[in-house]
């Protein structure tokens, strides 16, 4: 008996890469799965680590009318001769072009995870065409899969369509986070003072880390200015910064750059294709975002063993409970960043209470096998519910 076809769509193909690592496979023991995603090169390594076939479309994340419509139009015809029984896609452009396309091709289940709104720091004109695609989006969706439980209330309360049609999987998250490749156990303490001495990082010096991308609204900038702060109190802290800057997108400012650059106590890696490392070096995960769907670095750093500080948004004060495995600080607050790092490294009492915790906080309510198989188990209920 042939399986049913079953079409994952992202706009690029790292977020197949990283973000939906290992779960196409998983699903391609149930499922015909076949991946679609820019960039065909990328996008076919990928198939093969996961075994699945792949289809290139090209797709940007910026507003390009022409393209979306030609992506659009591309999609629309290998829909109508594949015949998916279910479509599901991830990130804002993919799921503009995916949605609109399988409601054209008369997909039967048309499946939107949504991981995060970018335009809910966005103002103006653009503002209001992203909440016309964004509301275009879901309509011509079956299902919308919110990755976190205050994204859906933000949905709602922005009227991007109704309750029924939005539901969170498990605890939340895409993908949960896999604890046996997670662990801070695999890493060596020699191993940690290696990566230490060849990042200039002393042997007692206490590392705050971030991971992502080097951008504004990931609150670079008053993370920066906090621990420049934090650094007359105690010199022998450090920043590591593992990511890419897009300058193109969304830069830090030129304050913010030249502290960067000019701090010897602040670090950057540029992107690392295996984070673990790093974290297994570091002592605490800060990560200041503005906004978030379901971040997998705090996920990854609390199995890691590191305790957390993050603002206040949705995602990050579902992973961290206040005062258990990390704290929450108010957003764009330099100051209660401040106070945070300075606690971390005063109060360590404290700091190991949050240590404790952190690794199984995210064992009990994240794994990885529990995401897949709540996402498995949604998909078989909709084929018996259109049956």
């Amino acid at each position: 008996m042939n399986k049913p076809k079953l079409v994952r769509v992202t706009t690029v193909p790292i977020s197949l890469d990283k973000l939906l690592h290992g779960q196409l496979r998983f699903m391609s023991a149930y499922y015909e799965v076949i991946a679609l995603s820019s960039d065909e090169e990328y996008l076919s390594r990928v198939g093969d680590r996961e075994g699945v076939r792949t289809f290139p479309l090209e797709m940007s994340r910026k507003i390009t009318p022409i393209t979306d419509l030609l992506a659009i139009i591309k999609l629309f015809f290998f829909l109508r001769k594949e015949k998916p029984f279910i479509v599901h896609s991830h990130t804002p452009k993919a799921g503009l072009v995916t949605m609109i396309a399988a409601n054209l091709a008369r997909v039967p289940i048309r499946l939107h995870t949504v991981a995060g709104l970018p335009l809910m720091e966005t103002t103006g004109i653009k503002r209001v065409i992203l909440n016309l695609v964004e509301k275009l989006t879901y309509a011509c969706a079956t299902k919308i899969y919110p990755n976190s439980i205050g994204l859906k209330d933000i949905i709602v309360q922005e009227k991007f369509c109704t309750s029924s049609k939005l539901k969170v999987l498990g605890n939340g998250s895409s993908n949960g986070i896999d604890i046996g490749y997670f662990d801070p156990e695999l890493f060596t303490e020699s191993q940690n003072l290696d990566l230490r001495q060849s990042l200039n990082i002393g042997t007692s010096d206490f590392v705050f880390i971030f991971v992502g991308r080097l951008v504004s609204d990931k609150g670079i900038n008053e993370m920066v200015a906090a621990f420049a702060s934090h650094q007359i109190l105690h010199p022998q802290s450090k920043l590591l910064l593992v990511g890419d800057y897009e300058a193109d997108l969304d830069p830090l400012t030129p304050i913010t750059l030249e502290a960067i650059q000019n701090n010897s106590a602040i670090l950057t890696t540029g992107f690392q294709a295996d984070v673990r490392p790093y974290f297994a070096l570091a002592n605490a995960l800060i990560f200041p975002s503005y906004r978030e769907g379901f971040p997998n670095v705090v996920m990854q750093a609390g199995a890691m063993g590191l305790p957390c500080i993050v603002t206040n948004i949705n995602g990050c004060n579902e992973i961290i409970n206040e005062g258990i495995n990390g704290v929450i600080v108010s957003v764009k607050n330099t100051v209660s960043l401040l106070l945070s790092m300075n606690e971390f490294v005063e109060n360590s009492q404290l700091f190991y209470q949050l240590q404790t915790k952190s690794r199984s906080m995210i064992a009990t309510r994240y794994n990885q096998q529990v995401i897949w198989e709540a996402i498995k188990n949604e998909y078989d209920q909709l084929k018996v519910t259109l049956y």
